[in-house]
């Protein structure tokens, strides 16, 4: 998938569930759980190691969905999370060699930041798109206006603290083209194997920020 075709599928979709499997097992139904609610988009964080293969496993039996790696800090896991399948990269700082590993193999890359001097960075290469980390620490839609100012050409894909009562906030603002969240995608109810629950969620999500 290019990296244009991505984008706006990311900003159609408004939604990326920011997932944290501890069991491969967990990565088949989940990723049927969100396709069935309407939401086949996933960042599976390189938190743990069943990371590489849950992203695998879910662009096997998923083809259809965009499965990204969340939290990659190094070129190794960028490498790891190539192999596995990974449309995308998700980093929660910006890592020049990280950056540069992306572009190298084609690969879309959203790197954090929550500073000018981050944008810029990000800038220098190209991107077009940056995730905005921690959102809700770091004064949430409120720095991201400020921070979107003096760079019109960025947008912004704020993630941490995002959640069903304040997600249309930030999609209102129209730099912001989608929110990472996890509160349809809950550990806990992952650990349960409650996957009707996050089908429901995922389900009352896509309706909110569809209206």
């Amino acid at each position: 998938m290019s990296k244009t075709n991505l984008l706006a599928q990311v900003a159609e979709k408004k939604i990326v569930p920011v997932v944290k499997l501890d069991r491969t097992s967990d990565a088949k139904p989940l990723g049927e759980a969100l396709c069935a609610g309407g939401l086949p988009v996933a960042e599976v964080t390189f938190r743990t190691d069943a990371a590489e293969e849950s992203i695998r496993i879910m662009k096997k039996e998923f083809p259809e969905m965009m499965v990204g790696a969340g939290t990659v800090v190094n070129v190794e896991q960028a490498k790891r999370a190539l192999d596995a399948g990974a449309s995308f990269l998700v980093s929660p700082g910006i890592s020049r060699t990280v950056v540069e590993f992306a572009l190298d193999n084609k690969l879309p890359v959203f790197p954090g930041t929550c500073t000018p001097s981050e944008v810029m960075i990000a800038m220098e290469y190209g991107l077009s798109l940056v995730k905005f980390f921690p959102a809700e620490q770091y004064g949430g839609l409120n720095t991201i206006k400020a921070l979107a100012a003096p760079f019109p050409a960025m947008k912004f894909m704020p993630t941490g603290g995002i959640n069903a009562s304040n997600i249309l906030d930030f999609l209102a603002f129209d730099r912001i083209i989608a929110c990472g969240g996890s509160w349809m995608v809950k550990d806990s109810l992952i650990k349960e194997g409650n996957f009707a629950e996050i089908t429901r969620l995922t389900g009352e999500a896509v309706a909110l920020v569809s209206k």
